[in-house]
């Protein structure tokens, strides 16, 4: 049973961390699911991307140069020998070349033509080397729009079918802005795609965490069901998997543990039903036996001293007896839980000196309680309490006895001190186990060993408890009764 309470605080624990199985099971299907498609998006967009703009640039730069070619034999009309070319030339080759969203630089030595906006500051530098040789193209961003960059010398062709170069260099602009609104846009889908995807794998994860964890769930309530005595708790076992398993193991421990509880149970009762049957038959012979005490103690005066030493031990072990009883039949009540409560209002100054009066102890322990102290309790329980506390400290302990008792907001406390040697640090942890005796030398003592297991037991029948701890000298019994 304790280590089913341990289990049951372990599986509250889990369910109060942020991050418990179900928790943990939805993190995960989301990650997959946003790694996945952030997977997908991102080799999809690559590769659009790279045939987009791979073709653009192929079909850009096919068309300047099917366009220099066309203007090739113009150029070699114009240009017989080595006559340099006038501004007309250079404008109709400028001219040939322009086109929506493209821009055109064209210079030959001093002379530039410009595009609209673009300058020769802003070819990049490497495909301007590169140009000089053959046609080379590249992309730059722009003033934050992004262009592709052709750059190529131009030839002509002369009269005798050779290709000569003309000094005139070239450099179009072709705008990327179409390809980029078209990417934008693939971005924008496949963003609102991942985002279809984390919801399609966020239900998913909680209506598989809900199909994992819903047995779980019934095995914890379950459990729960068998720490607080159902022992009969079963559960349905549905499917082959490990769940399922899972839930057929948990039967057969619940149907173990209910038979070993009710065989435990059942050997429980049937020892208490035995000890209390011979402590109410013994009582029978105890009773005739004790009332003749007193004329056998008055004859013991009489009589010589080795029959009265006999007869005054036999006085003394049927009083053991009697105690014994008494302490058998009372731990049997407890135990069998028929003992109750029948409290009242008890002015607690004249519970205990009426406990000491009647048991001869009035001046052999000092009692420090105000006359006033009044507290609602059953007084014969607490006279029982009492008692046992104060012969444990009488018979066991040394004087001077001391008895206290005072009200606090929460209840009643009382205390029990004597100062003997104490009970040592090893048999403090069980003065309260039944029959246990701190020394072997008192196994024939006047006490039974009950004594103080029935005091506490009679203290947490009113709801409080009884502690102990060494002092220098003596020990120290600490009684706190709740307020009614």
């Amino acid at each position: 049973m304790r280590n089913l309470r341990h289990a049951l605080e372990a599986l509250r624990r889990a369910r109060r961390r942020p991050t418990g199985l179900r928790g943990r099971l939805v993190i995960t299907f989301a990650l997959v699911a946003m790694s996945a498609s952030a997977l997908v998006a991102g080799i999809g967009y690559t590769l659009v991307k790279t045939a987009l703009v791979n073709r653009t640039e192929r079909a850009a730069v096919s068309d300047v140069t099917n366009t220099l070619e066309q203007i090739s034999v113009p150029i070699g009309a114009l240009w017989p020998g080595e006559l340099p070319p006038t501004g007309e030339d250079l404008s109709a080759v400028h001219r040939s070349l322009r086109a929506p969203g493209r821009e055109v630089i064209l210079t030959y030595q001093e002379a530039i033509y410009s595009a609209e906006h673009m300058t020769v500051g802003d070819v990049p530098y490497e495909l301007e080397v590169r140009a000089r040789h053959r046609i080379v193209s590249q992309r730059a961003v722009i003033d934050g729009r992004t262009w592709l960059v052709i750059g190529t010398q131009v030839q002509r062709l002369a009269r005798n079918g050779a290709i000569l170069p003309t000094g005139m260099t070239v450099y179009v602009f072709v705008s990327l802005a179409d390809e980029q609104r078209i990417l934008a846009d693939l971005r924008e889908g496949l963003a609102k795609a991942g985002a279809i995807t984390l919801i399609v794998g966020l239900t998913g994860a909680l209506l598989s965490a809900r199909r994992v964890l819903l047995p779980v769930r019934r095995l914890g309530l379950a459990a729960r069901a068998l720490g607080e005595g159902r022992l009969d708790t079963r559960l349905p076992v549905h499917g082959r998997d490990e769940l399922a398993r899972l839930t057929a193991t948990f039967n057969e421990s619940a149907s173990a543990l209910e038979k070993s509880v009710t065989e435990l149970r059942s050997l429980e009762a049937i020892s208490r039903r035995f000890v209390a049957d011979v402590s109410h038959e013994l009582r029978t012979p105890l009773a005739a036996m004790t009332a003749v005490t007193d004329m056998l103690h008055e004859e013991a005066e009489r009589l010589p001293p080795e029959p009265a030493k006999a007869v005054r031990l036999v006085l003394g072990e049927i009083e053991r007896l009697r105690v014994l009883v008494e302490h058998l039949i009372e731990a049997s009540r407890l135990d069998a839980g028929t003992a109750t409560l029948r409290v009242e209002r008890v002015n607690i100054a004249d519970a205990l000196a009426d406990c000491l009066e009647v048991r001869g102890w009035a001046d052999q322990v000092r009692v420090n309680v105000s006359e006033g102290l009044a507290f609602t309790l059953d007084p014969r329980r607490f006279d029982v309490i009492v008692a046992n506390l104060v012969g444990n400290a009488l018979r066991h302990g040394a004087p001077p006895v001391l008895l206290s008792a005072r009200g606090t907001p929460n209840g009643l406390e009382v205390k029990v001190r004597d100062h003997g040697k104490g009970i040592s640090v090893e048999d403090l942890p069980h003065v309260f186990d039944r029959f246990f005796k701190a020394e072997a030398g008192r196994a024939r003592s006047e006490g039974s060993g009950l004594g103080l297991p029935i005091a506490r037991a009679n203290a947490q029948l009113h709801g409080g408890t009884i502690s102990v701890r060494r002092q220098d000298p003596g020990t120290l019994f600490t009684v706190w009764l709740p307020n009614a």
